[in-house]
């Protein structure tokens, strides 16, 4: 087997809110049986944290910087991508900590030179045991999935278990070959979040526009999805709750419309339609069964939002303002 490829983990910040869960993030890196080439800490427009971030980690040879590009996630993320020196770049959530053997299982794909991207899995650790809101067949689980799952940004039922392709990665818990970066450029910053601002699929669309790419070169592109890469992602308190159900599954609705406004609806959407139409009734019907109406209307009531989102999503001048970042050979 060949050597794994050197690799630049990047993980973004921007609260001193959140400082514990950043320690134990850049503490899960550090402690990897895989040494990273780099570890690098980008601060979103927060000089305070910034300081406080430098020493801490500055000491353990973690590079800590300023975000110098739009305020938001994927502006932090632009940033880390300049600096990298690592053939795959990789990235973990602030409030998520990596488990042991997380950057071996995401780079050992690499050997395959097909493989542009891997993505792991993304453990809920909840505040309080599983809530109505987000229901899963196994509630008493930590490891089980719920149908959704994915508003608190963790795996959810209907991904796969074992090693296969995917569509596109998960921000929490993802890498991608820092040649894709200079092929199709970085994040579109008018996408993703910034603060608590829950729009997202950044990800998704820059997949996508990378799978694209890489096809219309001639090439055959494999995103992973590798579950043996698996981290602990912590769920506050709010992102429990209706509101935040109600307000996340909106905003995917938007966000989803303005990925299919810049890579086109059949991409975009191809994923959904098997997830809407298998996974979320067997939810409902589940949930129904079991007398948890609460937990049934809560999976009808997100994709009633997240639908009604998308289709206000697609109406003229509501996603205008989203802008695609220039890549070498994009043409952009």
């Amino acid at each position: 087997m060949s050597a794994l490829p050197t690799a630049t983990v990047v993980v973004c910040v921007y609260t001193e809110k959140r400082w514990f869960d950043i320690k134990a993030a850049v503490d899960s890196v550090l402690d990897q049986d895989v040494t990273p080439l780099e570890t690098i800490v980008v601060v979103d427009h927060n000089e305070r944290l910034r300081e406080r971030a430098e020493r801490e980690f500055g000491p353990l040879g973690v590079v800590v910087v300023a975000n110098d590009k739009k305020q938001g996630l994927s502006g932090a993320r632009n940033t880390a991508v300049e600096l990298a020196s690592g053939e795959v770049v990789v990235f973990l959530d602030d409030d998520a900590a990596a488990r042991p053997g997380w950057l071996h299982a995401l780079l050992a794909p690499y050997e395959d030179p097909d493989v542009i991207g891997v993505g792991g899995v993304a453990h809920p650790k909840w505040p309080d045991g599983r809530p109505r809101t987000l229901p899963g067949a196994a509630p008493g689980d930590p490891n089980a999935t719920g149908e959704l799952d994915w508003v608190v940004g963790c795996t959810y039922t209907g991904q796969p278990t074992e090693r296969a392709e995917m569509r596109n990665l998960m921000g929490c818990n993802m890498s991608l070959r820092a040649e894709v970066f200079t092929r199709v450029g970085g994040f579109a910053e008018d996408m993703g979040r910034i603060g608590k601002n829950p729009l997202g699929c950044e990800e998704t669309e820059l997949c996508i526009r990378a799978r694209q790419a890489y096809v219309a070169d001639g090439r055959n592109p494999r995103i992973l999805f590798e579950p043996r890469a698996a981290v602990d992602h912590r769920v506050s308190d709010d992102r429990v709750s209706w509101r935040y159900l109600l307000r996340r599954g909106w905003a995917e609705g938007i966000s989803k419309a303005a990925v299919s406004k810049v890579v086109g609806t059949g991409d975009s959407l191809s994923t959904e339609s098997s997830y809407t139409m298998k996974v979320l009734p067997a939810g409902v019907i589940r949930e129904a069964k079991e007398r948890n109406a609460a937990s049934a209307a809560a999976i009808v009531a997100c994709f009633g939002v997240t639908a009604a989102g998308y289709v206000r999503g697609r109406l003229p001048g509501a996603t205008a303002h989203v802008r695609l970042p220039a890549g070498r050979n994009t043409g952009a």
